[in-house]
């Protein structure tokens, strides 16, 4: 893919950024999240590619728009697929609360594992940790390895993890092992990223989330030199059948990050829609709005971050 397209698929996260900012704080995340869907798909239709989205709001018969399967772009080539999530962190924008981002990523066709909507066991770190972690390791294990990797004591290992029921025993092990833990209530693929973006001050990402999250986090981390491995953890046999027909025999398998998404031709953008680690939530002035995004390529390594300015017409947004 050429690396024009890369600010191509910026201007779409931005203008779904925009749209969803304006909702930040009102308490009606259906609302905000419709707003930047409906930005997206508007703006994907001034892209020169022949694109399918593989993992988008859901079903053709849940999702008017972005659903899986759909057509998008003006045409290509090239032929590609996309992952999107225009609002990750529905909550988050909801109540004002930090960390939410509007992302795509896109690939070649057949290149991004095919996540149905349910839950992924992940663990996620950065460049200097890659290798060394796995997801069936003791808890212990895997922060002692971070620890190492990064020259730091384990009383200094920072992990990120949702703040869910579920993840009380992980938590309690992370804690009975020194290490810090920043809880989440939502927003972990910006939480995986995190872990491979210098100066957010989180170190290794626990627990379990959505697997279409786990695909999209992957392509920015193979962007970025990290590293995640999943587990898909299908609730009853519709959704292992489900599995079975995405091309994995074994529903349990242990996803690599090759296994997420094939190859390093891989282009991930993501816009701030509140302040977050790595990006500044929309700000605006008067007729006009400040956005700050972040876009990479995996072919080359690139890592840009885009500070853009926007004048405002409130029909279009």
């Amino acid at each position: 893919m050429e690396r024009e397209l890369a600010l191509e698929f910026v201007r779409v996260t931005e203008v779904a950024a925009l749209a969803a900012a304006r909702l930040m704080g009102k308490g009606d995340k259906e609302a905000a999240d419709q707003a930047a869907v409906d930005a997206m798909r508007r703006m994907f239709d001034t892209v020169h590619v022949d694109g399918t989205v593989v993992i988008g709001e859901g079903e053709m018969d849940e999702a008017p728009m972005l659903y899986i399967g759909e057509k998008v772009g003006a045409g290509g080539p090239p032929s590609v697929d996309i992952a999107v999530d225009p609002l990750e962190g529905t909550n988050l924008v909801a109540k004002g609360g930090p960390n939410a981002l509007s992302v795509v990523a896109v690939a070649p066709r057949g290149h991004f594992l095919h996540a149905p909507d349910i839950y992924m066991d992940k663990i996620a770190v950065g460049p200097k940790a890659a290798g060394k972690i796995h997801l069936d390791a003791p808890v212990i294990d895997n922060l002692k390895a971070v620890a190492e990797a990064y020259n730091k004591e384990i009383e200094d290992v920072t992990a990120i993890i949702l703040d869910r029921e579920r993840h009380e025993q992980i938590i309690a092990e992370i804690r009975e092992a020194g290490a810090r833990v920043k809880l989440i209530t939502d927003g972990d693929v910006s939480a995986a990223i995190a872990t491979a973006v210098e100066n957010t001050g989180v170190d290794i990402l626990f627990g379990i989330g959505g697997a279409p999250e786990g695909v999209i986090a992957a392509a920015a981390l193979k962007c970025l030199g990290g590293e995640i491995q999943g587990r898909l953890c299908p609730g009853d046999e519709k959704e292992c059948a489900r599995i079975k027909e995405m091309g994995l025999a074994d529903p349990r398998q242990l996803l690599l990050l090759d296994d997420l998404i094939k190859g390093d031709d891989v282009i991930f953008a993501a816009t701030g829609i509140t302040d977050g680690d790595m990006l500044r939530g929309v700000r605006f002035f008067g007729n006009r709005a400040e956005t700050s995004s972040l876009v990479m390529r995996g072919h080359t390594g690139t890592i840009r971050f885009v500070r853009a300015t926007h004048r405002l017409d409130k029909k279009k947004i």
